[in-house]
């Protein structure tokens, strides 16, 4: 049976951002830990060895497949910082043409700097991300 790697961890954040090697990418972990808890409204958790989660949802497949993950998060990995949103969400790209200089795959957004972006739209792409995942995989009481 399928095992998923990123699994909701009870290591401390604080502890990971503080052993971000580059202080600028510490520095910009610290900004994001703060806009993502303020903007969500969730605490931040560890994800697995290396994402910074907020809320999570539980989501199913048609195979079958099914997992628990954070509702955003984000990563600061060496080369660029990881920010993760809903996968499928296709009013996205509209808010990320105003977003800044960035490049993005799936679920995930690249920067390089928060300088390089638009704050406010970062929150609104927080806010559209959780908004999108709570539709699709509504919260359970």
């Amino acid at each position: 049976m399928y095992e998923p790697k990123t699994k909701e961890t009870d290591d401390s954040v604080i502890e990971f951002i503080e052993a971000v090697e580059n202080p600028k990418k510490r520095q910009d972990a610290y900004r994001l830990l703060e806009i993502f808890e303020e903007t969500s409204g969730y605490p931040a958790k560890m994800w697995g060895p290396s994402i910074i989660g907020f809320g999570s949802y539980h989501y199913v497949y048609a195979t079958g497949h099914e997992g628990d993950a954070p509702l955003v998060g984000f990563s600061p990995r060496k080369a660029k910082t990881a920010l993760y949103f809903a996968t499928g969400d296709d009013e996205r790209s509209e808010l990320l043409e105003k977003f800044g200089k960035h490049t993005s795959g799936k679920s995930c957004v690249y920067i390089n700097k928060i300088e390089d972006i638009d704050v406010n739209v970062l929150k609104e792409l927080i806010v559209q991300s959780i908004a999108f995942l709570q539709k699709l995989y509504p919260p359970t009481p």
